[in-house]
C-alpha cells in the first residue's frame, strides 16, 4: 500500500497545480536577481540590451574605491556587530532560560521590543540616545544600534534550541567534577552551536541589508552600502551595483553552502 502511495507521488504530472505554484513562486522571488544578472552584463547604462560586456565588473575593481569603503563599512560592522550580538544573546538566553532572579520576567519582555518596534522609532530613539550622552555619530553608532536590533534575533534563535536542550547532561557533567565554565564551554555550547550558527548568519544578512536604522546614526564618512546606493540613485543607479549585487550573490551563496555542510556536521555529532 505505501509502494502505491509512493509511485502515485512520483507519478504527479509536472504541471499540477502544487507544482506551478511553487514554480511561479520561487520565479517571483528570484527575477529581480535574474535581472540585475543579466544587465550587469550589458554594455550600455540603459535598459535596452547593447551586447554582453565586462565593463562594469572593470568599473568595479578598479575605479570604485567609494563603493568599496561602503562595502567595507557594511562588512565591518556585520561581523563585529553580528558577533557581539550572538555573544550577548546567547549568554542572555541561557541566563533567563535556567536562573531564576528578580526582574526575570520583565527582561523577557523588553528582550522583544527591538523586534516589534517600528524600524523608524528604534533609529529615532538611538539618534536621540547618542546626542545625549555626545556620542559621536560614525562607525560606532552604527555597531551599536545594530548589535542592539540584532539580540532579540539570536535570543529567539538560541532559546529555541535551548528548548530542545538535555538538562540532564548538564547535571551530569558538575556531578563528574566540571565547573560553570567548562560545562559552558565542553557541554552547552557544542549542543546549541547550529542555533549560534543561524543567529550569527541572520545577524550578518540583517546589518548588511538594513538601511531606515543606519539611516539615523551613521555619519561622516560611515556610510554603508544601502546609504551608498541609496544617494546614487538621484544619480541613476549605476550598473557597476549590478556588477557588486552578482559578485556577493556568489559569496553569499558560498558562505551559505560552506554553513550548511558545518551545521549537518554538528547535527550529526550530536
Amino acid at each position: 500500500m505505501n509502494t502505491g502511495r509512493k509511485k502515485s507521488i512520483n507519478d504527479r504530472k509536472w504541471y499540477s497545480y502544487s507544482n506551478l505554484t511553487m514554480f511561479f513562486t520561487l520565479l517571483f522571488l528570484f527575477m529581480p536577481l535574474f535581472v540585475v544578472v543579466f544587465y550587469s552584463f550589458n554594455s550600455s547604462k540603459g535598459m535596452v540590451w547593447s551586447g554582453f560586456s565586462l565593463t562594469w565588473y572593470k568599473e568595479l575593481f578598479t575605479n570604485s574605491s567609494a563603493l568599496w569603503r561602503a562595502v567595507g563599512n557594511s562588512v565591518l560592522i556585520a561581523l563585529t556587530s553580528s558577533v557581539t550580538a550572538t555573544f550577548l544573546g546567547t549568554l542572555s538566553s541561557i541566563g533567563l532560560k535556567w536562573h531564576e532572579f528578580k526582574g526575570k520576567g520583565y527582561i523577557e519582555t523588553v528582550s522583544y521590543l527591538p523586534m516589534v518596534l517600528p524600524e523608524v522609532i528604534i533609529g529615532i530613539s538611538m539618534l536621540i540616545f547618542f546626542s545625549a550622552i555626545n556620542l559621536p555619530l560614525g562607525r560606532l553608532s552604527i555597531f551599536i544600534a545594530h548589535t542592539t536590533f540584532n539580540l532579540p534575533y539570536v535570543y529567539m534563535l538560541v532559546s529555541a534550541r535551548l528548548d530542545e536542550f538535555d538538562y540532564s547532561t548538564v547535571e551530569a557533567a558538575r556531578d563528574l567534577g566540571a565547573t560553570e565554565r567548562q560545562t559552558l564551554l565542553k557541554v552547552v555550547v557544542p549542543s546549541i552551536a547550529p542555533a549560534i550558527a543561524s543567529s550569527i548568519l541572520m545577524s550578518v544578512t540583517m546589518s548588511l541589508e538594513d538601511f531606515v536604522i543606519t539611516f539615523f546614526v551613521s555619519g561622516p564618512g560611515s556610510g554603508t552600502l544601502p546609504l551608498y546606493v541609496y544617494s546614487s540613485i538621484r544619480y541613476g543607479v549605476s550598473p557597476v551595483i549590478n556588477a557588486l549585487s552578482f559578485v556577493m550573490i556568489l559569496a553569499t551563496m558560498a558562505i551559505a553552502f560552506t554553513f550548511r555542510r558545518f551545521l549537518k556536521t554538528v547535527a550529526a555529532s550530536s
